[in-house]
């Protein structure tokens, strides 16, 4: 009788659990139940596309994806209020965030071949109806220094962008976008790119990075591109413990596969320091020095044996 007992509690404990509403997730509140069905089954096509994006072996059916993800994406932010949807299964789409939510940033990238990449994207504004601003890779057109460009969406320097910091200059607030480029086979990229709004418009690039010169006048960037060898690992991101931008101090050598001259870590780090609403460069983020290299454990003890256990 005590184990039918046991039984009969713990069926009514599985229903009442089962029964039990779930938690009610904050972006919920602003969709229909019917909204949030459609959305999610748009969420399901969009995750099967972005995955044949990143993942298809004929390029034939990745460039097809791509083709169907654009417009697929476009009908699903269609829906009001849509840009409170979090799209969490686009595992291989980045969706970036400034600090104020004021938009957000769709990007992700087609594998073309060995040699060539390229970068899709969108700004989606944070409004009940949707404002969207297609961006489209002009990478290979943009001319003169790009370093010192100023672009639209129409001729954006196409990355996958991973990080943003929000930040204020004269009375206007501008965002520092931070990217990844896999450029070609022997070199990637990582781009440090400025968005503003002007008259409600995006715009790409602004002299905000600045570097001081002893006796010369100051040279200001509008962005920073650091090309570096595809076998090196190279960081460029805002660093919250420091509050600075940090990224690897880069020297010539030569490629490792007879690409010619490459570029490499040298273990140094140089970075930017928000001042006035400008960033002011750091040559040497790090200058502590020690005598000796630091270890754990001494070298040499007053061991009379060695490890072959000879004296």
């Amino acid at each position: 009788m005590r184990l039918l007992a046991f039984l009969f509690c713990s069926v009514l404990l599985c229903s009442a659990h089962a029964q039990s509403p779930l938690p009610v997730l904050p972006w919920t509140k602003f969709f229909s139940q019917e909204q949030i069905a459609s959305l999610k089954t748009r969420e399901d096509t969009l995750a099967l596309l972005a995955y044949g994006i990143v993942n298809d072996s004929f390029p034939d059916l990745r460039f097809a994806a791509t083709r169907k993800f654009i417009p697929s994406l476009v009908e699903a932010l269609k829906t009001p209020n849509s840009f409170h949807y979090p799209f969490e299964r686009l595992q291989s789409v980045s969706i970036q965030y400034p600090k104020d939510s004021s938009f957000r940033i769709f990007t992700w990238q087609l594998y073309v071949d060995t040699a060539e990449y390229h970068y899709y994207g969108a700004i989606q504004l944070n409004s009940p109806e949707l404002k969207l601003f297609p961006l489209r890779d002009r990478t290979e057109s943009i001319p003169g220094d790009v370093q010192q460009a100023t672009l639209s969406p129409d001729q954006w320097f196409g990355t996958l962008y991973y990080n943003i910091q929000q930040a204020e200059h004269n009375k206007e607030k501008y965002y520092v976008l931070f990217g990844y480029d896999a450029f070609s086979f022997f070199r990637k990229r990582k781009v440090m790119d400025v968005l503003s709004f002007k008259d409600g418009q995006p715009v790409f690039g602004a002299p905000v990075f600045v570097h001081q010169q002893k006796n010369k006048s100051p040279v200001t960037f509008n962005r920073r591109v650091l090309t570096y060898s595809s076998a090196a690992t190279v960081r460029l991101n805002y660093d919250e413990t420091l509050g600075i931008i940090i990224y690897d101090n880069l020297i010539e050598m030569p490629g490792l596969h007879g690409e010619g001259n490459n570029y490499f870590p040298d273990g140094s780090y140089q970075g930017y320091k928000l001042d006035k609403g400008l960033w002011m460069h750091i040559d040497n983020v790090f200058t502590q020095t020690q005598e000796v290299a630091p270890r754990p454990y001494p070298v040499l003890d007053n061991r009379k044996k060695d490890i072959l256990g000879r004296n």
